[in-house]
C-alpha cells in the first residue's frame, strides 16, 4: 500500500518540531492555569443525579433532540472561565435500535468567533474505557480535578480546540449502561451528541462546520461514527475525523496487555464483550474466581484498575487456555471491530510505531481495508514512542487537519501519507 500512496510536501523537521513545541507549550500553560485555579475540592457530585433520569415521553422526540439541559462549572472551579458550559440530555438509540438517553457536555468560548462563517464545532470523544457511568465525561467534567481521571488527562486536548476558538461537544457515547467497545452504540451516541449540540438554541452552533476527534477508546467511537454517518445521520455535514491510537484487532490488544502493567485492559475487554454480546455466553468460559473480578471491573475507572490488576493474567480467571483465541470470543470481538463499513468522511489516522498498548499490525490492516474500500484518508505513523507520548505530541497534526478541513474543505480523494 505504501508504494501507491501520494506523499505530501514536507515542511521540514525543524519547522514541525518548533510547531509541536509552541503548541504543546500553550497546552501546558493552559493546563497549569486550570489546575492552579482550582479551589478546595467541593462535595462530590450527588448520586443518583435526577438530571440523568429518562423522561417518559421519548416517543415524542427524534434522535439527537435535546430533552433537558443545565449550566455547569468545569471541575467545580470557582474561578470564572472564558467559556459557557452546558450539559444536555438527548435522545439516541443503542445497538439494538432501542431509544435511550445520554448526556453531552458542550463548551463554547465566550469570545466572538473571528474566523469566516460560523464557529467550528469539534466533537471530542474522550476515552471513557469503563463499565460504569461514574467514569463518563459528564460526571468527571463536573467533579473536582483528579489527576487520575481520564477527562483530567484529556484537559490539554480540550484546551487546544478552545484556544483556536472552536466549540466542543463531549458526548457520553457509551450510554447509560456504559457499553465499552460497543461500536454501534458509540457511533449512534456520538452522532446524536453532535445533533443535540447543533439543535440546542443557547449555543448558536446550528450551522457550524463540524469535525470529530478521538484518541484510543475515543478513536474507536470517532471511527464508528464515521462508518455510520451516511445511514444514521446523513444530514450532518462532517468535514473530517481525526483519530489516533486506533483500537483495531480487539483480541490482539487484550493479548498485548495481558500479564503486563496494563493487564486491567484485557480484563476490561473481556467484561465488555460479556456485557455487549450476551448471546455469546462468554461467561461460561470463565472460572469461579472471575465473579469478584467482573464485579470490581464493572464499578471502577481505569486508573484504579490498572494498579489493582498490574501483572495479572487472563488465564487466572479463565477455563479456556487462551480466552482471546477461543472461537466464541473471537466471533464476539469481530462483531465490534472497525472496518466493515467505509467512512464517507475524510480521515486523518495517526498511531505510534512503538505503541505498547495497541499493536500496529491491526492498525495497518484497518487502514488498508479503508483505502481498498475507497476512503479519503491521510495516515501518519509516528516515531514518538508510546501510546501516551504520541497522544500528546501528535495532537498538533490532528488539530491542524481539522482546521484545514474547516478552512479549505475536503482534501484530494484517495489515501496519502501525512507530511
Amino acid at each position: 500500500m505504501r508504494k501507491t500512496m501520494r506523499r505530501r510536501t514536507s515542511c521540514g523537521i525543524v519547522q514541525k518540531t518548533a510547531r509541536h513545541a509552541l503548541f504543546l507549550g500553550a497546552l501546558v500553560l493552559a493546563f497549569t492555569t486550570a489546575i492552579s485555579s482550582a479551589v478546595a475540592a467541593p462535595a462530590p457530585v450527588p448520586e443518583p443525579d435526577p438530571f440523568y433520569s429518562t423522561p417518559a415521553d421519548l416517543g415524542a422526540h427524534q434522535s439527537g433532540d435535546p430533552l433537558a439541559w443545565r449550566s455547569v462549572k468545569l471541575f467545580g472551579l470557582s474561578t470564572p472561565l472564558p467559556m459557557t458550559v452546558w450539559q444536555i440530555q438527548y435522545l439516541t438509540t443503542d445497538s439494538e435500535n432501542k431509544p435511550i438517553t445520554t448526556i453531552a457536555t458542550v463548551i463554547e468560548p465566550t469570545a466572538p468567533w473571528r474566523g469566516p462563517g460560523s464557529r467550528p464545532l469539534v466533537a471530542f470523544a474522550s476515552a471513557e474505557d469503563a463499565l460504569t457511568t461514574a467514569c463518563a465525561p459528564s460526571a468527571t467534567l463536573r467533579a473536582p480535578i483528579n489527576i487520575g481521571s481520564q477527562t483530567t488527562l484529556d484537559l490539554p486536548f480540550l484546551v487546544g480546540p478552545l484556544l483556536l476558538g472552536y466549540a466542543l461537544v463531549i458526548p457520553d457515547y457509551e450510554g447509560p449502561q456504559s457499553r465499552f467497545l460497543d461500536g454501534v452504540m458509540s457511533g449512534h451516541a456520538l452522532l446524536d451528541g453532535i445533533r443535540a449540540a447543533r439543535r440546542f438554541p443557547s449555543t448558536g452552533l446550528a450551522n457550524s462546520p463540524t469535525g470529530i476527534w478521538g484518541y484510543s477508546g475515543g478513536a474507536y467511537a470517532a471511527l464508528w461514527a464515521g462508518q455510520l454517518r451516511a445511514t444514521y445521520a446523513p444530514e450532518l455535514p462532517l468535514t473530517g475525523i481525526a483519530a489516533g491510537g486506533i483500537p483495531a484487532d480487539i483480541p490482539a490488544i487484550a493479548r498485548a496487555a495481558d500479564g503486563g502493567p496494563k493487564a486491567a485492559l484485557a480484563l476490561l475487554i473481556a467484561a465488555a464483550l460479556i456485557r455487549n454480546e450476551p448471546k455469546a455466553k462468554i461467561e461460561v468460559l470463565l472460572n469461579k474466581r472471575s465473579t469478584g473480578m467482573l464485579a470490581d471491573v464493572g464499578k471502577r475507572c481505569g486508573s484504579g484498575l490498572l494498579q489493582t490488576y498490574s501483572g495479572t493474567h487472563v488465564r487466572d480467571y479463565s477455563l479456556a487456555a487462551d480466552l482471546f483465541a477461543h472461537p466464541t470470543v473471537v466471533a464476539a470481538a469481530q462483531r465490534q471491530e472497525l472496518g466493515a463499513i467505509t467512512p464517507d468522511v475524510p480521515l486523518y489516522l495517526y498511531h505510534s510505531n512503538a505503541d505498547e498498548m495497541i499493536p500496529t499490525p491491526g492498525v495497518h490492516a484497518l487502514i488498508n481495508r479503508y483505502c481498498s474500500m475507497g476512503s479519503t484518508l491521510t495516515q501518519h505513523f509516528s516515531n514518538i514512542p508510546g501510546h501516551s507520548g504520541a497522544a500528546m505530541v501528535e495532537a498538533v497534526g490532528a488539530l491542524r487537519y481539522l482546521g484545514d478541513r474547516f478552512a479549505s474543505g475536503p482534501p484530494a480523494r484517495g489515501c496519502a501519507a501525512a507530511s
